[in-house]
């Protein structure tokens, strides 16, 4: 397993390196750029005006050269850069934000699988039942209805009826736990809904499968208790797949709901990315997407090394 482990690693420089060369470029071809935003604050502009900001912000070289640059300090100082607005060192951005998207994001996990796998194993095990279709309506439905729609409802409605609004200042957990999870605790539930409806169907199509096969029905023959049969023997081996899913799911903990963080006004990466994409904050959403992407790629890794512990015949070599 180790030297896969580390081939594993070795091929995620170059995917890295892709994804740089994909993420630096592209912010710079949407339309607009931070100097012309920057000149737009200032009652006259000249071309001097737009010299000088282009100099002090090291846009004056073509930008390969710039690329270079971002390069050769994210590699050689671990530096990410600084904002081009408030002049702040970015990571001390993305280590103050961070929490608050990690709290969503693992809460919305957490919803997740709670509701998906027991209503999953339920359907699969109750079969063409009312239960099972309720289950499978259900599971379409959170896959169907937007997120942003329903958080959109959640504030709107609620408001007008009872005049009631969720506070859009963040409640910090070490101040207040009570108030911080009543914060959360509604963008959380939608968060999971949507993330839910996918997990929930594969939990049921691999139960199906693996309830289908020659071992299960000896251990029915065996006169086995049906929680014994579907712990023990069944969800373990239908597990790979569903592990899959989630583990897609897992990069939302650092990217974070982005429309749901805007939408509930909390303080995230989310938020964050939104507003630097707006001001044309190129080294931002570099280091932010960048990030990202680093996220996802090991993440991908555990998942597959995974499946090693669910599945014991699999052996990487």
């Amino acid at each position: 397993m180790r030297s896969y482990i580390i081939r594993r690693v070795l091929l995620m420089i170059p995917t890295v390196f892709i994804v740089s060369l994909i993420v630096f470029f592209i912010i710079r071809s949407i339309p607009g750029s931070v100097v012309d935003i920057m000149l737009s604050q200032f009652e006259f502009s000249t071309k001097m005006d737009r010299q000088a900001i282009e100099h002090a912000l090291g846009y004056d070289v073509p930008v390969i050269i710039q690329y270079v640059h971002w390069m050769g300090r994210l590699v050689l100082h671990g530096d990410l850069g600084t904002s081009l607005w408030t002049k702040t060192l970015i990571v001390n951005d993305i280590i103050g934000r961070w929490p608050v998207t990690f709290e969503l994001g693992g809460l919305g996990i957490i919803v997740s699988q709670i509701i998906a796998i027991p209503v999953g194993i339920y359907s699969a095990i109750r079969q063409d039942t009312i239960g099972d279709y309720i289950a499978r309506s259900f599971a379409i439905l959170c896959i169907a209805i937007p997120s942003f729609w329903l958080a959109t409802l959640v504030i709107v409605f609620p408001s007008i009826w009872w005049h009631y609004m969720p506070s859009i200042t963040l409640i910090p957990f070490n101040v207040d736990p009570i108030g911080n999870l009543k914060m959360f605790i509604i963008p959380a539930i939608i968060v999971g809904m949507s993330m839910s409806g996918q997990t929930m169907r594969m939990t049921r199509t691999m139960m199906l499968e693996v309830l289908r096969q020659d071992y299960i029905r000896t251990a029915w023959a065996k006169g086995l208790k049906e929680r014994v049969v579907i712990v023990r023997h069944a969800l373990k081996n239908a597990m790979i797949p569903v592990v899959t899913i989630i583990g897609g799911q897992i990069p939302i903990l650092v990217g974070g709901s982005v429309i749901i963080e805007n939408i509930f006004q909390l303080p995230g990466m989310g938020q964050m990315l939104i507003k630097s994409t707006e001001q044309r904050d190129y080294a931002v959403v570099s280091a932010v997407l960048l990030l990202f992407a680093i996220v996802m790629v090991g993440v991908n890794l555990l998942v597959d090394l995974t499946y090693a512990f669910i599945d014991p015949r699999i052996h990487y070599e």
